[in-house]
């Protein structure tokens, strides 16, 4: 059974932290002991002794495989939140239980409010058509439809008038920067330019939620970063509530508010970047994590002490700055830097505890 934290403010690569994500109103999605299991009887296996098998074991014994076991978790308004894992992991059948696009074996699920695990086929279409859009890592164009059409696809699905629907994927091509290629085919643009139609099509029938499964593994590295960009803008700039899957460490720490770390049909671990960096839970997140440089991502908040009146003179940063734009600030103050959160002083950072957590030997001040 998987353990939670309600989102904190994320672990920031930049100069200007993000913001942490509303919890006003409950999560958006509410996944409780979410089980799948694949083959012959596998409705009889939860509950019982075999459930606590492992997967090679339970496999050699039933015939069946978990590709899911017991995964609980919430997802809140405006959060991206990264499931993440090596292949076989678990990942993209957790995603497709969200929206049953494969039948969940066990456990509830709740999205946008509905109930999705008691949902008709026509709720489930419902659902599907105005409440949440996936993309895949295969972008799903129609070759015969100019990119302005295969945007407008969704929203003519849903019935929408031809001229109301072309003026709202027009809207989308220019949010992802591609409205000078509106009457092009698919077959004309560049692996990277195909994944923006998709994320425009996506996004063209406003969805509450943004369901990303290893959209951009097919894709060459310096595209792939320019469609993180991407995701990172239409995030903030729409705030849509998003579950990004990926295989990839850097991926799912750059993009994710939180990180759910997968193996075998389980969560590990579920945290910030920050603390799945700074507070591994067990070896295999260890190994994950270790090649992380931990000041790109631990903040001031992770090595802070108590101030003291004396100390809050110093140089004051976001608490959120991570460790690496932190240090010429720290280098060049005699003062130890004050870490201010709502305008107060939490805390303060001295050059001590910052070149400790660069080694690697500090302690987590939150922990």
């Amino acid at each position: 059974m998987s353990t939670q934290q309600p989102p904190t403010a994320a672990a920031d690569t930049g100069t200007s932290p993000a913001p942490a994500p509303a919890r006003d109103g409950g999560p958006v999605i509410r996944a409780e002991g979410i089980w799948k299991i694949f083959g012959s009887g596998a409705e009889k296996i939860i509950g019982t002794p075999d459930a606590d098998l492992s997967r090679s074991e339970l496999r050699q014994k039933t015939g069946c495989v978990a590709a899911v076991r017991d995964v609980s978790m919430d997802v809140w308004p405006g959060e991206v939140f990264v499931v993440m894992g090596l292949s076989g992991s678990g990942k993209s059948t957790l995603v497709r239980t969200l929206i049953r696009l494969i039948e969940p074996t066990a456990g509830s699920i709740e999205l946008a409010g509905k109930d999705v695990t008691a949902a008709s086929a026509s709720e489930l279409r419902e659902l599907r058509r105005h409440s949440v859009s996936m993309i895949f890592q295969h972008f799903g164009l129609l070759a015969h439809r100019r990119v302005v059409e295969n945007v407008a696809f969704g929203l003519e699905i849903q019935g929408v008038p031809k001229g109301q629907r072309l003026e709202r994927a027009r809207q989308m091509l220019r949010l992802v920067g591609l409205e000078e290629v509106e009457n092009q085919f698919p077959d004309q643009l560049s692996g990277g330019m195909q994944q923006r139609v998709g994320v425009a099509r996506a996004f063209a029938a406003d969805p509450k939620v943004m369901l990303y499964d290893e959209p951009f593994s097919a894709l060459d590295p310096l595209i792939r970063r320019d469609m993180q960009d991407e995701v990172m803008r239409l995030q903030h700039e729409t705030g849509k509530t998003m579950v990004f899957i990926t295989h990839d460490l850097p991926e799912a720490l750059r993009l994710g508010d939180r990180i759910a770390i997968m193996r075998d049909g389980e969560i590990v671990q579920l945290g910030t970047g920050e603390e799945l960096v700074g507070s591994p839970a067990d070896s295999y997140v260890e190994n994950f994590v270790r090649d992380i440089p931990r000041s790109h991502v631990l903040t001031l908040r992770w090595i802070m002490r108590d101030a003291t009146p004396s100390e809050e003179g110093g140089p004051r940063l976001d608490v959120r700055t991570t460790i690496k734009d932190a240090i010429p600030v720290i280098a060049s103050s005699e003062l130890p830097v004050a870490a201010v959160e709502n305008g107060n002083v939490v805390g303060v950072v001295d050059r001590v505890a910052a070149l400790n957590a660069i080694a690697g030997e500090g302690e987590s001040a939150a922990a």
